[in-house]
């Protein structure tokens, strides 16, 4: 049953005409007749009592429908209002430690701002869990770097592009050097993210290809154990630049003056193509673009 009919009913309740009531309502007299005939229909009563002189009054079932409607409508108008706010419910994350510790955080907070009632849930995990997550259903929306998009069967929105640097102790040996070529690389010594990280494998991978040998003193599984392990010794690792930024502008970590092509990866969204964007969901993705 279409609320329409129930506003319609009002009206023509409230004006006891069905011609005023059509007037007020911008429809053809015939329209109002026939929701109103509709709407005796689907209840099966009569809700008007019509007189010969054009006069029309509530039955007592039209009087109860009244009172009940009145209620009805005004529970509809509340719940467009909620569902336009979307103040309530959750939204679930799927990302990766570095990027739910270095870039989501006033994205979340924004969203949580403009949507106080909204519970936000933040799962971490690697790279094809987090798609197997926005696959199944599992989380709202994934965030990942990435050099490609890997799944065509998501929806994927590149939200930019994010630098990769080779991070050093301040008083490492290359930090003379004005520029780093993958020679200067030749058996140095590597505090690498674990073997599944997506820029250790970019890193290896144009390492391999221009046959440049490397040792690997220390695998460690997140961001702040390598900056950590760099600031207390030797050697070498690669980091999103979002995840040592601040420890660089503290010059407690060196950027290595080293570029290469292939060293590069962006921060992608991505979403089931099927799945239903809320206004929360919406505004936390558009704040991203901005």
């Amino acid at each position: 049953m279409d609320f329409i009919y129930l506003q319609t009913f009002r009206e023509v309740a409230i004006r006891e005409s069905f011609t005023r009531a059509a007037e007020v309502l911008g429809y053809a007299q015939s329209s109002v007749t026939t929701q109103i005939q509709k709407l005796e229909k689907t209840y099966q009563v009569k809700l008007f009592e019509r007189y010969s002189n054009n006069k029309i009054r509530l039955t007592s079932a039209g009087e109860e429908l009244f009172k009940l409607a009145g209620q009805m409508l005004e529970l509809f108008e509340q719940s467009k209002e909620k569902l336009a706010k979307q103040g309530g419910g959750s939204m679930t994350i799927g990302t990766m430690d570095s990027i739910a510790s270095y870039f989501l955080p006033p994205y979340m907070q924004a969203t949580r701002k403009e949507y106080p009632d909204l519970n936000i849930r933040l799962h971490t995990d690697r790279e094809e869990m987090i798609l197997h997550q926005v696959r199944e259903g599992e989380a709202d929306v994934g965030l990942i770097l990435a050099d490609d998009s890997s799944n065509p069967a998501l929806q994927w929105i590149t939200i930019r592009e994010e630098p990769l640097v080779l991070i050093v102790h301040p008083n490492h040996p290359l930090i003379a050097k004005e520029r780093i070529s993958l020679d200067d690389l030749v058996d140095a010594e590597w505090i690498m993210p674990e073997h599944t990280c997506n820029y250790r494998q970019l890193l290896e991978r144009v390492l391999r290809a221009n046959g440049i040998t490397y040792r690997v003193s220390l695998e460690l599984g997140n961001p702040e154990a390598i900056k950590r392990s760099i600031k207390t010794g030797e050697g070498i690792s690669i980091l999103p630049l979002m995840a040592a930024l601040e420890e660089i502008e503290r010059e407690e970590l060196k950027v290595l003056p080293f570029e290469h092509a292939e060293l590069k990866l962006e921060i992608q969204l991505v979403l089931h193509p099927k799945k239903w964007v809320s206004n929360a969901l919406s505004f936390f993705m558009e704040s991203m673009r901005m």
